[in-house]
C-alpha cells in the first residue's frame, strides 16, 4: 500500500517497498529507489513515512537504493552499515510519529504530560518495564517446522 501511495503522490524511480517483520509490520519500512537527483531519498523516506499507510504507527523509514532488496533485512543493514554516515544522514521527526502507547504511558507517569521526547531504541529508564521479544516457544517452532517441512523445504 505505501508503494502505490507514494506514486499515487508523484514519487519516481520506486523499484520495492517492504515492511519487515520485525518491526511487526508496520514500525520497520524500508523503501529502494533508484535516485535521480539529489533530494530524492529524503523525498521517498518523507512520503513513505507520511503516506496513510506508512504513518499509522511508523517508527522507520529506510530508503535503500534499487541495487538492494528491501524484502533482504541482511542487505538492508548491511547497507544501513556501509553507506550511511548517522550524523549526516539520518533525520528525526519527533513531534511527527505517533510513539507507542507503552512509550507514552510511561512518560506521562514519570514525567507528567509533558514527556520528554527521546530518540533513543528504548530508554535506560523503561528497560525494566518493556516486554520480552515476541516468539513463539520452541515446541511450537518444532510442531510448525514439522508440520510444513514439505513448503519449508522448497525455500
Amino acid at each position: 500500500m505505501i508503494w502505490d501511495e507514494v506514486e499515487r503522490a508523484g514519487l519516481s524511480g520506486v523499484k520495492g517497498v517492504w515492511c519487515h517483520e520485525a518491526g511487526g509490520a508496520r514500525m520497520f519500512n524500508v523503501i529502494a529507489i533508484k535516485q535521480a537527483y539529489a533530494g530524492h531519498a529524503k523525498q521517498a523516506a518523507l512520503a513513505a513515512a507520511s503516506c496513510q499507510s506508512g504513518s499509522y504507527l511508523g517508527r522507520f523509514v529506510v530508503v535503500v537504493d534499487d541495487d538492494i532488496d528491501p524484502t533482504d533485512l541482511f542487505e538492508v543493514l548491511w547497507a544501513m552499515c556501509t553507506r550511511c554516515d548517522p550524523a549526516e544522514d539520518i533525520d528525526i521527526h519527533p513531534k511527527d510519529v505517533e510513539r507507542p502507547p507503552s512509550i507514552r504511558a510511561f512518560r506521562a507517569a514519570r514525567h507528567g504530560t509533558r514527556a520528554p521526547s527521546s530518540t533513543r531504541a528504548r530508554p535506560f529508564e523503561m528497560l525494566k518495564d518493556f516486554p520480552p521479544v515476541a516468539r513463539a516457544s520452541p515446541e511450537l517452532r518444532r510442531t510448525t517446522e514439522a508440520k510444513f517441512r514439505d513448503i519449508l523445504s522448497k525455500l
